[in-house]
């Protein structure tokens, strides 16, 4: 395993995040796209991997501007966002096979979200049955494939 990768390993066993700030503007900030799992940059918004995954393929469009609400974003900005929302339901079919696609976004923390001040659309894949005991009384996701083989499959699926 590339010891750039190994990190995330460590990271997702034990959860440690740190919270030294933003991680929607931190990441499109570097330019190491692989090691912020970033798989395409389109001109108000970026695709990357999920950290914590639900499913392979987990995917996240967030817009580089700093807002925390979908009302407060600019129009093309939300325009292009759903734009690439279609695009990655494309590829995961295309790619992975999904059988369905759950989009979906919680604004505000009381909704959920996981980072309240900077929105993002999650893209899960789906497929018949995966919803499996280990996730439903295990608290515990299976994925079959890691994070650097989905990074470069979605790159190669981005043309980036």
């Amino acid at each position: 395993m590339d010891r750039l990768w190994t990190p995330w390993r460590y990271q997702y066993v034990t959860s440690g995040v740190a919270d030294d700030g933003c991680i929607f503007c931190q990441k499109p900030a570097d330019s190491d796209d692989r090691a912020n799992l970033i798989v395409h940059r389109a001109e108000r918004n970026f695709v990357l991997l999920n950290l914590f995954p639900y499913n392979s393929g987990h995917l996240m469009i967030a817009p580089y501007e700093h807002t925390g609400t979908l009302e407060a974003c600019a129009q093309e900005t939300a325009a292009e966002l759903f734009e690439l929302a279609r695009r990655c339901e494309a590829i995961l079919r295309r790619e992975y096979r999904a059988q369905g696609v759950n989009l979906g976004m919680n604004i505000g923390a009381v909704a959920g979200a996981g980072v309240a001040g900077h929105i993002h659309m999650h893209v899960v894949p789906r497929w018949t049955g995966d919803a499996n005991f280990m996730s439903v009384t295990g608290e515990t996701r299976v994925l079959p494939e890691d994070l650097h083989t989905t990074w470069a499959r979605m790159r190669a699926a981005f043309g980036d």
